[in-house]
């Protein structure tokens, strides 16, 4: 086998993370920012996917080298009630994941065939179990393929736009410059990088990377009797070669995605009325580029729903089996996560404001993920003899204490005296 078609092979895990990167939540995020703002706020998708390079390839590496994914390192240092509250905030930002997804797969289905929204979220549920099912350690593959194709179709439909819309350059490059326009462009931005930076998706990365090294013979000999002595690291240097280009690549290609639709909705949506959800955003695509392109965006935003509720179940499952040592049936891990998005379309909510808040909550779940993950990246002890660099630990603490003052300036202005104006 040559060595290009050997590192093929060890690519995949970090596309099945990239769903995350391009769910329905961020549809909502980009569609306002753009739609609002214009360019104004395309600085934070450039920022929010720099620090998703950095904080999934840490993720996969701390999975790969340990052996462990991140839930299990955390139950491992945790006591048995802290353990429990760490895992209820981590189940509610699962929990806040799928109430994107959902939502989302229902409006799609609602747009392309006028299915009442409940009924929609009904069949992204159960369609998204089926995907959900090939994640087996013996079918690992076929789910990472399944992912990739959803991904590309993703990328089409979202993408499409652009080949008619008549973008800016000059609005582009003025939109690099980072500021906010007024109190609402912050909450805004929070709800986006919230669907950027994933906490559910920092957990999953880890357990990927374990498995990943499990079935390469990576794996340290102190957490497996597979991949001992100087196979295994050979083994496990090369996999971490891979997983640096298996994280660009698939964040670059899920970053234009997002990017892509800030550029769309900032070219074809400022101005025109109903943009403030994603149905009357789609409307305005269709009739502003045309039905075809808002077809496709519809599929896009179907596929994205289906992929990336299927990535985060699978991620709750994995943060209850490392921090609770326990597994349910996915059933009825099914069906528990997915009644908050169902029981919000049987109310009638407004489904693209859910969508948002949604994200907002994620990205004050980031901090209980992110800093976890810095320090056991930093323990050279852990990392044995592929410890993280020094220039990467100070950017990832960087990117956690910078996530985390936007997250506190999201709360000052959600709860003080700036609220009636958001």
């Amino acid at each position: 086998m040559s060595a290009r078609s050997r590192l093929i092979v060890l690519l995949g895990p970090a596309f099945v993370a990239a769903v995350a990167y391009v769910d329905p939540g961020n549809v909502a995020a980009n569609l306002t920012a753009g739609a609002d703002y214009g360019y104004g706020l395309l600085w934070v998708l450039v920022l929010a996917n720099l620090m998703a390079v950095l904080v999934q390839y840490l993720s996969a590496k701390v999975g790969i080298t340990s052996g462990r994914s991140l839930p299990q390192l955390v139950g491992e240092r945790l006591g048995r009630r802290s353990r429990l509250t760490y895992w209820a905030q981590a189940e509610l930002v699962a929990a806040a994941t799928d109430l994107a997804e959902v939502v989302g797969g229902a409006i799609a289905l609602h747009i392309l065939f006028d299915l009442p929204l409940l009924v929609g979220g009904l069949i992204t549920a159960v369609v998204s179990l089926g995907i959900l099912a090939l994640q087996t350690r013996h079918r690992s593959r076929t789910f990472e393929i399944v992912i990739l194709g959803l991904l590309l179709i993703i990328t089409g439909g979202f993408l499409a736009g652009l080949v008619i819309a008549p973008v800016s350059a000059t609005g582009i490059a003025g939109g690099l410059v980072p500021r906010f326009a007024d109190t609402n462009a912050v909450l805004i931005a929070a709800s986006m990088l919230g669907a950027t930076v994933m906490p559910h998706v920092i957990y999953l990365h880890s357990s990927l990377g374990r498995d990943h090294a499990e079935r390469t013979g990576a794996t340290r000999p102190s957490a497996a009797r597979t991949g001992t002595g100087r196979s295994g690291a050979t083994t496990r240097a090369r996999l971490l070669h891979a997983t640096r280009i298996d994280v660009v690549l698939s964040l670059l290609l899920a970053g234009s995605v997002n990017i892509g639709m800030l550029v769309l909705a900032a070219a074809a949506l400022p101005g025109a009325d109903g943009t403030d959800t994603i149905d009357g955003a789609h409307a305005q695509i269709a009739a502003q580029v045309g039905p075809v392109v808002g077809g496709l965006f519809a599929v896009g935003l179907l596929a994205s729903a289906l992929a990336s509720t299927s990535v985060g179940a699978f991620a709750g499952s994995e943060i209850m089996a490392g921090l609770l040592h326990r597994r349910i049936p996915l059933l009825a891990r099914r069906a528990v996560t997915v009644l908050p998005a169902l029981l919000i379309l049987a109310i009638g909510a407004d489904p693209t404001e859910a969508l948002v808040l949604s994200q907002v909550v994620l990205s004050l779940g980031i901090p209980f993920a992110l800093v976890p993950l810095v320090r056991f990246a930093s323990d050279r002890t852990l990392m044995g003899e592929h410890p993280t660099s020094r220039w990467l630990i100070v950017a990832a603490w960087t990117t956690a204490v910078a996530i985390i003052a936007l997250n506190l300036l999201l709360v000052a202005l959600w709860w003080g005296p700036w609220t009636s104006t958001i």
